[in-house]
């Protein structure tokens, strides 16, 4: 009797103690399925996990976004879940519904704000407070997975000035099976590293204005070198035709009739297609 309760005893402590241990360790984080690995720079090969081993960021391919271009370089993104994301949010051009997330860049005021809606559960800076620390961002939100690539940028005047490193974050959604980029406010090419951690881009949002940020021979490079299926200009509409005038015809040009863009893994454009947003 005496043996079997000290056995019991240690039964229940040995039960105790792993339970305790898997309180203790967090669950596995979600995998980007968009991320290039860079094994050898410059070829570059895609990564390539079992879904038995990690928890899958993107959890299904069959089910819509919703882009709504609002102003400057603010679009929202509404996941199939609910989940709704404000890029390069300033409190200005607001959304007509309290984001859930928003993203920012501190190059420029009209591209963050130090003082978010109260009601906005994520502001993710694009920048580190931290001297000589970058921004990362790896976070699970319903059913969108963010992440963010950095990238130097100049004084936040748009000049020849002072170099800020990883001033700026290249945001990544990974929503619905798709691979959404937004460049924010990009000032110079992407390095063979930064493009294999972006990796695939199925929709790419990019700043056009000729200059302030870099001029449209250079944002249409990184733009071809992209080469995503959907292309949503944003930041200044006066210097949309000069950008527009760098592509050939492998990229095709339209105008969006509606305010929202569906977008799904079904609905893809074959041929890169460049689509200026209502308001733009």
């Amino acid at each position: 009797m005496m043996l079997r309760m000290v056995m019991l005893t240690l039964f229940g402590l040995l039960l105790g103690l792993n339970a305790a241990q898997a309180q203790q360790q967090p669950s596995r984080p979600p995998v980007s399925q968009c991320q290039a690995i860079a094994q050898n720079i410059p070829g570059v090969t895609f990564a390539s996990f079992k879904t038995s081993d990690v928890q899958l960021a993107q959890t299904t391919a069959k089910e819509e976004v919703k882009i709504q271009y609002i102003g400057h370089s603010t679009y929202t993104i509404e996941s199939p879940g609910g989940v709704i994301i404000a890029t390069d949010y300033n409190g200005v051009y607001r959304p007509p519904v309290t984001p859930t997330v928003v993203t920012m860049n501190n190059a420029h005021s009209t591209h963050y704000t130090l003082h978010p809606d109260p009601a906005i559960h994520y502001a993710l800076h694009g920048w580190s407070d931290v001297p000589g620390e970058k921004a990362e961002h790896k976070l699970q939100v319903g059913d969108v997975y963010i992440r963010n690539v950095t990238s130097d940028i100049r004084d936040r005047w748009g000049g020849g000035g002072l170099l800020q490193k990883d001033g700026n974050s290249i945001f990544i959604f990974e929503v619905a099976g798709l691979c959404i980029g937004h460049l924010g406010h990009l000032h110079y090419e992407l390095t063979e590293t930064q493009y294999a951690q972006i990796g695939r881009l199925d929709v790419l949002m990019v700043p056009v204005d000729g200059g302030l940020t870099m001029g449209s021979d250079s944002m249409s490079r990184i733009v071809k070198r992209l080469r995503s299926a959907l292309i949503l200009p944003m930041h200044q509409p006066s210097a949309l035709e000069q950008f527009l005038s760098t592509f050939g015809a492998q990229f095709k040009i339209a105008y969006a009739s509606d305010t929202i863009i569906r977008v799904s893994m079904k609905n893809l454009p074959r041929q890169p297609q460049i689509l200026v947003p209502k308001g733009m």
